[in-house]
């Protein structure tokens, strides 16, 4: 009932129903002045005080009359009002529902990204201080990277992931200005880091068929001018798909625990196991694998929905 006390509008009816109660309770009060002054015989203060009783109590009449009919109008609105959200909301859901979908069916997808990533280990960026397998990206493991990239281009549309678009549901809707806004914009965040990996991906194949320049694998990674080319080619795509794969299970997992708040999902506050950053991909899953593992979709469990496979390297 916290929403009739915050409306000015219920605020307004309360007070035209108390004001026209008051009047009526005067009005009886007058009234039994008016008898006193028939027993008393005085005419002439008889007809002022009955002019009183009945002005009062017409007005109060008047104004109960108006805060009801206020209040039913009022209570029409907040009812059409509230089946207009609980619909939208159910709109909002199903939408959301399709997205986790379609986002779960690209997780086998990002199993190869791990394959690729982690296969000596959690990926750190050679940015960050980290060198130590960048430096060994030489020679015959270099070939090697290079060759499960290829298969990976011919395998992985990573477009797909940039269809992912959750932000959307919102922006249309009254729920944006409901969501928490660091949630709001944490979607947001994931879903440009989606798009702009993606396009980097796609650019980043093709600079890594230059650097080879029609060579094998192999003879790519022996020949020490091509092999340096190459070799910073292949980093990149190692950044851009990690980015890929963090922001895309990211937002998946957002998702997930979004809906398996149902319409209470506007709510919701961030959860630090899903948002926070953390040095490598794999201690972000081991984070969040507890608070994920604990909420699930219908049938599906918003950790196992990620695809990551625990025997990864």
């Amino acid at each position: 009932m916290d929403f009739i006390f915050s409306d000015p509008g219920y605020v307004l009816i309360a007070g035209l129903i108390l004001v026209g109660l008051f009047l009526i309770i005067l009005s009886l009060v007058i009234n039994s002045h008016v008898a006193h002054n028939v027993r008393a015989d005085l005419p002439h203060r008889e007809k002022l005080l009955e002019y009183y009783r009945n002005t009062f109590s017409q007005v109060g009449i008047i104004l109960i009359g108006i805060g009801v009919s206020l209040s039913v109008f009022y209570f029409q609105q907040s009812y059409q009002e509230r089946s207009r959200k609980a619909a939208e909301v159910q709109q909002i859901l199903a939408k959301m529902a399709m997205q986790l979908a379609r986002g779960a069916a690209e997780m086998p997808s990002v199993a190869e990204f791990d394959d690729l990533l982690d296969e000596d280990g959690p990926y750190e960026d050679p940015a960050k201080g980290k060198t130590a397998a960048a430096d060994e990206l030489q020679g015959s493991k270099l070939a090697s990277q290079i060759t499960k990239i290829k298969l990976m281009e011919d395998d992985v549309d990573a477009r797909n992931l940039a269809l992912m678009n959750v932000s959307q549901i919102f922006e249309n809707s009254f729920v944006v200005n409901e969501i928490d806004p660091a949630l709001w914009f944490d979607i947001v965040r994931d879903e440009s880091n989606i798009r702009y990996a993606v396009a980097q991906l796609t650019a980043d194949y093709r600079d890594l068929d230059q650097a080879m320049g029609g060579a094998t694998p192999e003879a790519a990674a022996a020949d020490p001018v091509k092999a340096a080319a190459v070799k910073q080619q292949v980093l990149d795509i190692h950044f851009d798909i990690n980015l890929l794969r963090q922001s895309g299970r990211r937002l998946l997992a957002r998702t997930c625990w979004l809906l398996s708040a149902g319409p209470g999902f506007a709510k919701m506050k961030p959860v630090d196991a899903i948002e926070a950053e953390e040095p490598t991909h794999q201690a972000w899953l081991e984070r969040a694998r507890p608070a994920l593992s604990n909420v699930a979709v219908g049938s599906q469990n918003c950790f196992a929905i990620l695809g990551y496979k625990p025997g990864t390297p």
